[in-house]
């Protein structure tokens, strides 16, 4: 559990997340314009039954040497951060909230400050966590969030449907719009989405449907979508986790967990 770092190529590992309240992990975001602001969501981004929990966000400024506890502590479970480009103070809180029931704190936060205020930016109710976020390496006032409708149950679960939809903000998460050009009209799962660094026209989402596709491709940066593969094993437990991931240097080379 926690987190290592390594300074000889990945000879040795060390631990630098070893001493906080909790340990377990579902995000960590390196800024961009600065290695040393390192920012830490907690709790299992991918809630199995036995998922553990955290209690919000961390930020190191020194590599990971110190920590400081930053809030939001009722999110319980964090899948992603993404932290702007040049500002390494200005980062975007994707939660997926509690597993087992209803809570306000979920969705998409935003602070502009290094985590001492936060803007819940993107809230639709208090069923529907964020299950995935992605930012426009050109335009860091572009982003995209899969809102996920799940609950977690001793005995059974639901999944998908409800609110489960694709968002995007064109002004840095101030207003959202619901993406549905080209994306299926019937329930969706959990939703994944990433973007192209070297084409940030080109964005993939992957979910599931009963027979509309599983990866879609947008080519406009979202205004327009179509389903590319039906394949239902490239992601045949989207409950768990729905990651898409783009060769950071090819467009066209796409990895799915």
């Amino acid at each position: 559990g926690g987190i290592h770092k390594t300074i000889n190529g990945g000879v040795t590992f060390r631990p630098i997340f070893e001493n906080q309240e909790v340990y377990s992990i579902g995000a960590l975001a390196i800024a961009p314009s600065d290695n040393e602001v390192l920012w830490v969501g907690t709790g299992e981004g991918d809630p199995r039954n036995s998922a553990s929990f955290g209690n919000g966000v961390y930020r190191s400024i020194d590599g990971g040497e110190s920590w400081k506890h930053l809030g939001l502590p009722d999110t319980e479970r964090i899948k992603r951060i993404r932290v702007h480009p040049t500002d390494p103070d200005t980062a975007y809180v994707c939660a997926l909230g509690h597993a087992w029931g209803p809570n306000e704190e979920r969705g998409v936060f935003q602070t502009t400050d290094g985590g001492k205020n936060w803007q819940k930016i993107l809230y639709i109710d208090k069923d529907t966590a964020c299950s995935d976020l992605d930012m426009d390496p050109q335009n860091p006032r572009i982003l995209y969030a899969g809102m996920w409708t799940h609950r977690r149950k001793p005995w059974t679960f639901s999944t998908g449907g409800g609110q489960t939809a694709l968002y995007q903000s064109k002004d840095g998460g101030a207003t959202w719009k619901k993406l549905t050009t080209g994306l299926p009209r019937t329930e969706m799962d959990r939703i994944g989405v990433a973007v192209s660094r070297s084409n940030p026209n080109t964005v993939y989402m992957v979910t599931e449907t009963k027979n509309e596709g599983v990866l879609f491709r947008s080519d406009d940066r979202g205004t327009s979508w179509r389903a590319v593969n039906f394949d239902p094993n490239i992601n045949f437990r989207p409950f768990y986790y729905s990651d898409i991931r783009v060769d950071p240097t090819n467009p066209e080379r796409v990895y799915s967990l």
